[in-house]
């Protein structure tokens, strides 16, 4: 399939998700949302993290910032993982300069069976409606990207209760306690099934799922205790046509395990070399990433080395999603951001 020159920006970002040749290279930046933007900043001096999520007027006005701002292929919503276990009735917030903090962590059988199935049009309504006004207001020109944490990190942060450098108690129960742990993920994993089937039912055209702390265990442990959970989660979200795309950090050793879960795009970060990571998976296969999210900090310089030794690896092979190894740093420079757009588009375009 061949798209021309006139191809909306959300065509752009589904045809790469679906391996098919593009007008140019899509891109987006993961904690695109704000973060580095004037005006998210000053709206976060009148409003709490959690109160933005929860205001649809005031999540898919973030939403769209980067895309007025920066020009970017996609929208991903403004929203937190946290918000779908806090929808099953568990006590959380976000600390500054700490993360999600539970108010009662799971430690028993007991503890799982409170948490009670998700709803999603009755629990987390708001993130429902702000995909509907951002797709609304978009209207074609990006792709509105929905999300939500993968089990195993959610469980990570329910059973630490807050974030931690190595996961030990998390680690721990999934060791001594496994009737526990699949009890566990299977409540969070049926949660994480119905509230991405309801994004993508109020208008998402890409979800993504994010197991940002996979890279933790070991290819067996993973194998057992987290891959089966997420291969449930993208054959699910396979039945309702939209692509998905799955996302953990530091997993250059889970690399074969990730292709086995099912996504329809895998990314990666910096650590893992970039034609490895896509000659393993398969080149009929999407690939989302890897510029070090530390070079836009560093200035415009580095960030056009790292991305033209990105783009010159991908040679205009079909199927690569520009985006930063992780997400974007609060101290970039929105203008770096600006003009890297720029640069992937018109590279993506000679391809």
């Amino acid at each position: 399939m061949t798209l021309s020159p006139t191809t909306t920006d959300a065509e752009r970002m589904l045809a790469a998700c679906r391996v098919a040749k593009t007008d140019t290279t899509p891109v987006w930046f993961m904690r695109q949302a704000g973060r580095c933007l004037p005006d998210y900043r000053k709206l976060r001096q009148r409003h709490a993290i959690l109160e933005i999520a929860r205001t649809p007027e005031l999540a898919a006005r973030v939403s769209l910032m980067p895309v007025e701002q920066l020009g970017v292929d996609g929208a991903v919503i403004f929203a937190d993982i946290v918000l779908p276990i806090a929808g099953m009735g568990v006590g959380v917030d976000i600390v500054a300069d700490v993360g999600p903090v539970i108010e009662r962590p799971i430690r028993s059988i007991a503890d799982v069976e409170r948490l009670r199935p998700l709803n999603p049009e009755a629990d987390v309504p708001f993130v429902l409606d702000a995909i509907r006004m951002i797709r609304q207001e978009l209207n074609g020109r990006a792709a509105v990207i929905g999300f939500a944490g993968a089990p195993f990190t959610l469980a990570c942060y329910l059973i630490e209760g807050r974030p931690s450098r190595d996961f030990t108690a998390a680690r721990a129960m999934m060791f001594g306690q496994p009737d526990l742990w699949v009890a566990l993920m299977d409540r969070l994993t049926d949660a994480t099934i119905v509230y991405l089937k309801a994004q993508v039912t109020a208008g998402a055209q890409v979800v993504q799922l994010f197991d940002s702390w996979g890279g933790s265990l070991s290819p067996a442990d993973y194998a057992r205790s987290v891959l089966p959970w997420n291969r449930r989660i993208f054959d699910a979200v396979r039945e309702t046509g939209v692509p998905s795309v799955s996302f953990a950090t530091a997993n250059a050793h889970l690399l074969d395990l990730t292709r086995m879960a099912g996504s329809d795009v895998v990314s990666i970060d910096w650590r893992v070399d970039f034609e490895d990571a896509w000659r393993r998976f398969g080149y009929d296969r999407a690939i989302q990433g890897n510029l070090d999210s530390a070079r836009p900090v560093a200035g415009w310089e580095p960030t056009l080395v790292g991305a033209r030794e990105l783009m010159s690896t991908v040679a205009g092979r079909p199927g690569h999603i520009f985006n930063l190894g992780h997400g974007v740093m609060p101290d970039t420079d929105p203008d770096v951001l600006r003009r890297l757009v720029d640069f992937v588009h018109t590279e993506g375009a000679r391809s």
